[in-house]
């Protein structure tokens, strides 16, 4: 009787190991899917800069327009946020980082008082960089580490999860399983968590799909900010923007 109990369990576990054996997807297959979705891994892969236009929108008087520019290859990034009327803008390139405070009123020409960036501030927008299109881009030159979680089911539909972990920065991906779509990102940073929600993926004329409405909350203010965005890949950038 002993050695039978025995062998019942013997094939139990090896029933359960292979069973999570099958049901294991890894992680590089999952944003395969994605980039297959969103015009193909090639043209991911020659990627090198691009630029955006965003509204963040809350109804409220934190709403801003913004500019980013971001060419890869410089690790630079250029961000201006305009507020009231006035552009504030934050840049990084390289080991620097800063940002162009507005002086007077802004029905004048703008002069700026340009202030170093914190080391915590600079990191955030170096995430940034990936973070705007996709944070899995180069994820494993860049120090992350990718785990697949596991299937769940997201706003009634059922989506993979992966997880990126890296020096100052988690964040929780969720993929639709039918389409392959990125819909939900969290990001995780120190002191700071944030969801964003994907919605009304478009076309850009690169070629690559993007979502151009996404909703952000963050553990800071806890509103939900609606963001649109349009996109521009590869094309020609002026370098002064990249200019302290």
């Amino acid at each position: 009787m002993k050695n039978v109990l025995v062998t019942l369990m013997a094939l139990l576990m090896a029933t359960t190991l292979s069973f999570g054996q099958a049901t294991k997807v890894p992680v590089d297959s999952v944003f395969a899917k994605f980039y297959q979705a969103t015009g193909g891994e090639t043209l991911w892969n020659d990627l090198k800069s691009y630029s955006m236009k965003r509204t963040y929108r809350s109804n409220s008087s934190a709403d801003y327009d913004a500019d980013i520019y971001v060419s890869l290859p410089d690790k630079a990034m250029y961000k201006g946020k305009v507020i009231l009327k006035r552009n504030f803008i934050y840049g990084v390139k390289g080991n620097e980082g800063w940002m162009k405070l507005p002086m007077g009123s802004y029905d004048k020409v703008a002069n700026y008082q340009v202030k170093d960036l914190s080391q915590n501030e600079q990191n955030t927008m170096r995430l940034e960089m990936y973070d705007l299109l996709i944070p899995f881009i180069d994820y494993r030159t860049r120090g992350f580490v990718g785990t697949y979680v596991g299937k769940e089911t997201l706003n009634g539909k059922q989506v993979n999860q992966v997880e990126l972990q890296g020096k100052g920065a988690r964040y929780n991906l969720y993929f639709d399983d039918a389409t392959g779509l990125l819909v939900r990102q969290k990001r995780i940073l120190p002191g700071e968590e944030v969801v964003i929600d994907y919605s009304n993926y478009k076309k850009c004329a690169y070629g690559i799909m993007y979502p151009a409405t996404s909703i952000e909350t963050n553990t800071k203010d806890k509103k939900a900010v609606t963001v649109t965005t349009s996109l521009n890949v590869n094309e020609a950038i002026d370098q002064e923007y990249f200019k302290r």
